[in-house]
């Protein structure tokens, strides 16, 4: 039976009101009235997500012709010596924060109808009549969030750890919006992979358990008619799955369930969403090859519902490793992290059915998990190495050794071998985003190596608050801080879902799970 409607209903009941707090900036104001080429930049303390109103206002003469106004909002300070025109990426530059603006009538108060995230505003004066110059007399911005600042507890640590706490918690805060958004800069979604880094965050600051749940009910109403879960939604103007599908995405959801259920004890919500999640398995049959019980190897760049619609006889060319994420690195080769994820959120499923008191099919995805554990150890290890390879070139990679480190697939001191040797093979394809590097910091904490998840934390994270991040960055790489997926930095989300789980790992979330 269909239940999509009734999911999305029960999203709707859970849509959050936003709490909006009025800000004005702590810098750029009073300022002197400007001529055409001048500019005023305002900071406004942190970074915000919401609306922005400036005051404005003419000294000289009567204003004779229309004020032409450059607007540029940005979340980081190195936005500010990039341009529009020096744009060559391929995502739109649609997402530059960047408006012209048209004033025919002076005084007035000029409230811009689009929502911006930033800490920054700059006013340049395009064209202005000789006859009169324009005042900026006030500014500010309707900050909104969801987050309850009140439930968040005080943090107790070194200045060090505080300083990365209080930007990790600053990222999520921006991004709770009506659901657990991406980035809100760019690009505005909820997508499945941060939701889960989102939801582990939230258990251990805000408590928003409901927007948790909200959002799990929207991936369920937007499933496909064949249950296939997108990799992200769109709400607006309705709600409505992306074309963009990615294998550990969807199985994600099954860990995100179970970890909800965990935490709060809502056994209903967890019977509710369950086949929602089984599903998810059963469609990942078609991962793997029946013979080697190996998730595919293979060459395209990407997995589209829509290259799905061409028919099932083209489904065992469509579905390999390439449908997974795993990471930003555009060089990996995702076969064997793939295998890992699967076997991961394979066993969180039988986690929940256990929390939920379902018996019904465990003891087969235990003998499928068995099969494709022996088949990776089998295949897939080189033992005289002590590192996973992935692929027909046997690549090596951190995502690999990391996420078989999670999956439980060796022993404790074979899995921590692994991530020993894999920082000494200067080959190794590295990871180059928070979101792996998540995953890397959770390995350690998982092996038992706290000390060490901590250094790994404080280097990586705390090189962004090193460079003055008010929010954690989409993409940092320590050796290019400047790098950008996308083909320039213009576009990359400097406050980003992904990156905020310090916070979950400082306040002791690993530890409870």
């Amino acid at each position: 039976m269909d239940r999509r409607k009734e999911y999305l209903e029960k999203a709707d009941l859970l849509k959050p009101a936003l709490r909006v707090e009025r800000v004005r900036p702590v810098a750029g104001l009073p300022a002197e009235p400007m001529a055409e080429g001048d500019s005023l930049l305002l900071d406004f303390g942190n970074h915000h997500v919401g609306h922005v109103t400036l005051k404005l206002n003419y000294a000289g003469s009567h204003p004779d012709a229309p004020v032409w106004l450059r607007l540029k909002f940005c979340e980081s300070p190195r936005e500010l010596n990039e341009t529009v025109e020096g744009y060559k990426g391929w995502i739109s530059k649609g997402w530059i924060q960047e408006e012209q603006l048209h004033i025919d009538v002076l005084p007035c108060e000029l409230s811009l109808p689009r929502r911006y995230a930033f800490r920054y505003l700059r006013v340049e004066v395009l064209a202005v009549s000789l006859k009169f110059r324009l005042a900026v007399e006030d500014a500010w911005l309707d900050s909104t969030t969801s987050a309850d600042d009140g439930a968040l507890a005080p943090f107790e640590g070194t200045p060090e750890e505080a300083a990365i706490d209080r930007v990790a918690v600053r990222t999520l805060r921006s991004c709770m919006q009506d659901f657990f958004e991406d980035g809100p800069k760019r690009d505005r979604r909820l997508w499945l992979g941060d939701l889960r880094l989102q939801a582990l965050t939230s258990y251990a600051t805000f408590h928003g358990d409901d927007l948790v749940k909200r959002c799990l009910y929207l991936f369920a109403a937007a499933a496909g008619d064949d249950g296939q879960l997108t990799a992200c939604l769109f709400t607006e103007p309705k709600l409505e799955g992306d074309d963009n599908w990615m294998a550990d995405y969807a199985l994600l959801f099954i860990s995100t369930l179970k970890d909800y259920v965990a935490h709060t004890g809502d056994l209903e919500t967890g019977r509710d969403l369950l086949p929602v999640a089984l599903r998810q398995l059963e469609l990942s049959e078609s991962y793997f090859d029946p013979q080697t019980q190996l998730v595919r190897d293979g060459d395209a760049k990407s997995l589209t519902r829509r290259q799905q619609s061409k028919g099932p006889e083209n489904q065992a060319n469509m579905v390999d490793q390439s449908a997974f994420f795993i990471d930003w690195n555009l060089t990996l080769n995702k076969q064997a992290a793939g295998q890992a994820v699967w076997i991961y959120c394979t066993r969180d499923a039988l986690r929940l059915m256990a929390l939920l008191h379902e018996t019904d099919g465990a003891e087969a995805l235990r003998q499928r998990i068995e099969a494709r554990s022996a088949a990776a150890v089998a295949r897939l290890y080189d033992g005289e190495r002590g590192l996973f390879v992935s692929g027909t070139d046997r690549q090596v990679s951190w995502a690999s050794q990391v996420w078989f480190a999670l999956a439980d697939v060796l022993p404790r001191e074979d899995a921590l071998r692994a991530l020993e040797n894999v920082a000494l093979d200067g080959e190794a394809a590295i990871m180059v985003s928070p979101y792996m590097m998540h995953h890397y910091v959770d390995a350690l904490y998982h092996l038992g190596c706290p000390e060490k998840a901590h250094q790994v934390m404080m280097d990586y994270w705390g090189g962004m608050v090193r460079l003055g991040a008010d929010t954690f960055f989409e993409l940092y790489n320590p050796a290019n801080p400047d790098e950008s997926p996308y083909g320039s930095p213009i576009v990359n989300s400097y406050c980003h879902a992904w990156s905020c789980t310090p916070a979950y790992f400082l306040r002791g979330g690993a530890k409870e799970r």
